[in-house]
């Protein structure tokens, strides 16, 4: 090695021509050009940028469209776990109450309580908010309705009275059940009034503004009064006509509520107007939820009218169920 290293050295310092050196130098030159030739071109950067930029789109669309499922579910969920409290309530309610010939009731009658919500009270041995007497009762005054006033902080929402009762002769100042013809409209007049103030009264369903009932008498018809005869229904009877009270319920998840006035909310249930009134019960829908769906028709209209933000609209929710009553 030491010899050839020399012989190339004096073979270039003695005036060999450049020549020799060529076929090294194009070598060179063909590697380096082959090195330069393996970066990217300008148009393989762009077509890789477009797929990058397709990518993240499509993964923008999936995470948008995973997010509004999401938030869709939510707001059923919290429509559903409210109607399902406020329907387990009234189901004690309903199976506790005090069914006899000789106490009132306060309930709907063939024609009443028209282009409103419903109202109901009845005695029920449920617990109740007992007076400061320590002679209170098993028995409670139990009443629903949707408060209708718009001063009211609990305007549009379902409220619940549960007065609790003492027994017949154990004060002077506390109430007990009174007996016919004594009536429960005449004793506590706001059990049954939709405005009237009460601290017995608590908001049971702060997103329920329809409330709407009807009956499934014992010969299996469906009826908007508690009796088989509708023309002479002046007493309940002990509910010995009725089999079940239908209950109905209309309901908006809070997500949704904050997007419409208490105005706005009022027009679908007779509070301001009926411009956009869910119906009441009437005979011509004589079969289990055609009620629910004349609901759902009204709001679809109302939804294709635009009047109302579409997304807050879409999230009223409607709900039944039947009360039997057992004899």
């Amino acid at each position: 090695m030491p010899n050839e290293t020399i012989t190339v050295a004096s073979t270039v310092s003695s005036g060999t021509p450049p020549e020799t050196l060529k076929p090294n130098a194009l070598r060179v030159a063909h590697t380096i050009a082959e090195v330069h030739g393996a970066a990217f071109t300008l148009a393989e950067l762009l077509v890789s940028l477009g797929v990058l930029v397709l990518l993240v789109f499509l993964a923008t669309q999936l995470i948008n469209s995973a997010t509004a499922v999401a938030i869709l579910g939510n707001k059923r969920m919290d429509a559903d776990s409210e109607a399902r409290q406020v329907l387990d309530r009234m189901a004690i309610d309903f199976a506790q109450m005090v069914k006899r010939t000789d106490v009132d009731y306060y309930v709907k009658l063939s024609n009443q309580q028209a282009n409103q919500n419903d109202q109901i009270a009845f005695y029920s041995a449920v617990p109740g908010y007992n007076p400061s007497s320590a002679a209170a009762s098993p028995v409670s005054l139990a009443a629903y309705r949707i408060n209708s006033n718009p001063a009211s902080a609990f305007y549009n929402k379902m409220e619940r009275l549960g007065k609790g009762l003492v027994w017949n002769g154990a004060s002077t100042s506390d109430l007990p059940v009174v007996f016919l013809p004594l009536t429960i409209s005449n004793t506590w007049p706001s059990a049954v009034s939709m405005s009237t103030t009460d601290p017995s009264y608590e908001v049971i369903g702060p997103n329920v503004f329809r409330f709407e009932y009807y009956y499934l008498l014992t010969n299996g018809a469906l009826a908007d009064a508690p009796c088989l005869d509708a023309n002479n229904c002046t007493t309940i009877n002990a509910w010995r006509d009725v089999a079940a009270i239908a209950v109905d319920l209309a309901v908006i998840d809070p997500r949704s509520k904050v997007l419409l006035t208490d105005a706005q909310i009022a027009t679908f249930n007779g509070n301001s107007g009926l411009t956009n009134f869910l119906r009441d019960w009437r005979s011509d829908l004589n079969r289990p939820g055609n009620l629910l769906s004349a609901w759902q028709l009204k709001v679809n209209a109302v939804i294709r009218s635009q009047t109302f933000p579409r997304p807050a609209i879409a999230g009223v929710r409607f709900y039944e169920r039947y009360f039997y009553l057992n004899q």
